[in-house]
């Protein structure tokens, strides 16, 4: 299973789920406070609502959900090998989720991930990011040629 997902910025999460709910004929996977994803089969899409995390509307980052770790861990392989700057993020809490991912930038500076679920989670965030936006926003992590490892603390998604 391989997905595209797209996260948005919304400003009211009940509209956005009763507006997404209508368009996509599927209600969300998960809803959490100020958070909502959509698991659509067909077209496969993991819509993910973001509330507050940045202008309503907006795009809050890009990504690509894998099954397992393993994919996760050729995508890092692959991208290396491109010259694709990384970050590498294991077991952190993103999303009410515990993930093991890659992050990239595109030329435009928006940010994509590939990331696999590995477990439930309780809370948004192990830790709130750097920049005051909830998880998925911007960080303070600059990226360089070379894969580098994130420490599991730092802010998720």
């Amino acid at each position: 299973m391989a997905r595209v997902q797209l996260a948005l910025n919304v400003a009211d999460l009940e509209s956005a789920i009763d507006f997404y709910t209508r368009l996509l004929g599927t209600g969300p996977a998960k809803v959490k406070p100020g958070y909502a994803n959509f698991a659509v089969v067909d077209p496969p899409l993991k819509l993910v609502l973001i509330e507050g995390g940045g202008a309503p509307g907006s795009i809050n980052h890009l990504g690509v959900e894998v099954a397992t770790t393993d994919e996760v861990t050729g995508a890092i392989t692959r991208l290396d090998a491109q010259g694709l700057a990384t970050e590498i993020e294991a077991q952190t809490t993103c999303c009410y989720a515990v993930q093991d991912k890659v992050w990239v930038t595109g030329p435009d500076d928006e940010r994509w991930e590939v990331y696999c679920v590995t477990a439930d989670a309780d809370t948004f965030s192990a830790t709130p990011s750097v920049d005051g936006s909830p998880c998925c926003g911007e960080r303070a992590v600059a990226l360089v040629s070379v894969t580098t490892t994130v420490d599991q603390a730092a802010p998720c998604c």
